[in-house]
């Protein structure tokens, strides 16, 4: 089985090409949905956060992501800690994922594709671009935020430039290109090769 890593900063619209993919058959596991489940039912992840931080990162309705997230803004070493939990973790459950679904090609879509190391899984990479006012109104409008919350996100994003440099493929989403076409070239691409 080959997989596709899709990756793009916020608002980039990964969402889109991933579900354009599902609809040409091709699994995709989206690993920021996944991560958040595993940081609700994974023993291990659970461990590690509470001797990380103490019992009370777990309430009675599970991890209370509020204060996860600020204990960790600002600070990238506890960052860098608690993604040395969670990341391992996602990686074991993908493979586990791909493996149940006996398919020649799936696709495997996060944002942070590269920063993880999930582009390791990757046969091939897929960065999803969108030019930075249109992710911005975007992601502003998707998620109800202001435009300094958004901007202060992609400022922690890896830049597009070296997302580009570091991707097999670009697919352009910026409202003007065609996202069909786009995707049905890439699998052409892709698909003689498996």
């Amino acid at each position: 089985m080959k997989t596709i890593g899709i990756t793009g900063g916020i608002g980039s619209g990964k969402s889109v090409v991933s579900a354009l993919l599902e609809l040409y058959g091709i699994p995709v596991y989206i690993a920021d949905e996944e991560s958040k489940r595993l940081t609700q039912s994974s023993p291990v992840i659970r461990k590690g956060l509470i001797e990380l931080f103490d019992e009370s990162i777990y309430t009675g309705e599970g991890l209370d992501k509020r204060r996860l997230a600020s204990l960790i803004f600002g600070n990238p070493q506890m960052l860098k800690a608690v993604n040395s939990l969670i990341h391992p973790e996602v990686y074991k459950d993908y493979l586990q994922w791909a493996e149940s679904k006996h398919t020649e090609l799936c696709a495997l879509e996060s944002a942070i594709l590269f920063e993880s190391g999930f582009d390791k899984l990757a046969d091939y990479t897929v960065m999803v671009y969108a030019p930075e006012e249109i992710r911005i109104q975007r992601a502003m409008n998707r998620d109800n935020s202001n435009r300094t919350d958004v901007t202060n996100r992609i400022k922690n994003q890896l830049p597009d430039e070296i997302k580009r440099d570091k991707s097999d493929f670009v697919i352009l989403n910026d409202g003007i290109q065609a996202l069909i076409p786009q995707v049905e070239s890439l699998l052409k691409q892709i698909r003689p090769t498996l």
